[in-house]
Order: structure tokens, then C-alpha cells, then sequence
């Protein structure tokens, strides 16, 4: 289950859904924005703002349901890598996170036991060394094994060819790395 970040589901989420498939793997990738795309980090912001995030964590649970036995791994980029750990954390199904520039936070009662691996630009004005440090204490504590790749330099969306933020060398390392991820847990 791979979820799009603020912009909405653009190119770069098809392209990496279909290098995923490609590798051998059923990808599902759901539109939670209904069509609408953004072309900056602002206009993303405004669509966000203007959408209830209860029922945006609904519909990431809803698109999820469907193809909840199949033992999903739930992948995303930034704001939908936040969803893909919320939803995959409540999934007693779910085989691994990937998580692509974000977290989320987690319930003080939180347990888990899946493996997840998080890429994140270095730094990262979205996702701040000291919140992945706690984040990463915090998931931790809840029992997941935890791998945290950080690209020094990157821009927070490195892997979306689409935008200002990509990085050719750090989208390869950080495919190559979520791949063998993927071959494992799933």
C-alpha cells in the first residue's frame, strides 16, 4: 500500500509504484486527494488545510481495508509515509513500514512488533534530528525494528523527480535499500 505525500498522487508516486512491481511486487496505490494535485509545498498546504485530517486518515484506512489480508507492507512519502505508519500500526496483518520522508506520532500505548525502515533527507526541516531521535526511542519502545537511512544534504522529497528536492543519487541508494527491505519483509 503506498500513500502520496501533500502534492497528491503525481507522476513520481506512479513511477515509484511502478519500479515496485517491476521488483515483483503488487502495489496499490490510492488517490486520497480525489484527482487534486499540487504543483508547490504551499499549494499542497492549502489542499491539505482544506480537508478534515480525521477523514483523511479514514480513507487511507478505507483504500487499505480491501487488501488488508493479503498481509500488506504499507510504504509512503512524507505526509502519506505518516499515514502508512498510523494505518499499518493498527493493521495486525501488516508485514512492514516503509516510511519516505516522514513519520508520525505514535500512541503512548503503541505496540508492534514489524520491521520498518524510514529514508530521510539530513537535515530535514520537516523531520528535525531531535524528533527522529525521539521518534526513533519511541518505536523502539513499542517493539518495532527500526532502520532510519539518512541522505546528507537531500532535499526532504529526494526521491520525486518532479520537484526542486530530487536527487538522482540519493533516489537510486534509497530505492536500492527499500527494495532489499521489501524482498524481505514482504
Amino acid at each position: 500500500m503506498l500513500f502520496h505525500s501533500v502534492y497528491g498522487l503525481r507522476p513520481a508516486v506512479e513511477e515509484a509504484a511502478e519500479r515496485l512491481r517491476e521488483a515483483g511486487h503488487v502495489v496499490h496505490a490510492p488517490d486520497l486527494f480525489a484527482g487534486r494535485t499540487a504543483e508547490t509545498w504551499e499549494e499542497g498546504q492549502e489542499l491539505l488545510a482544506g480537508m478534515d485530517r480525521d477523514e483523511l486518515l479514514s480513507q487511507a484506512a478505507k483504500a487499505a481495508a480491501p487488501h488488508s489480508e493479503e498481509g500488506l507492507v504499507y510504504a509512503g512519502f512524507s505526509l502519506g509515509a505518516a499515514l502508512a505508519q498510523t494505518v499499518g500500526m493498527a493493521d495486525e496483518r501488516a508485514k512492514g513500514l516503509l516510511l519516505i520522508h516522514g513519520t508520525s506520532d505514535l500512541a503512548e500505548d503503541a505496540e508492534t512488533e514489524l520491521p520498518v525502515q524510514l529514508h530521510v533527507a539530513d537535515p530535514d526541516p520537516h523531520e528535525t534530528a531531535d524528533w527522529l531521535n525521539s521518534w526513533y526511542l519511541e518505536m523502539r519502545r513499542a517493539g518495532a525494528d527500526v532502520e532510519i537511512f539518512r541522505y546528507q544534504g537531500a532535499g526532504h522529497l529526494f526521491t520525486d523527480s518532479g520537484l526542486p528536492d530530487y536527487d538522482a543519487h540519493y533516489a537510486e541508494q534509497a530505492w536500492a535499500i527499500a527494495l532489499d527491505f521489501l524482498d524481505e519483509v514482504g
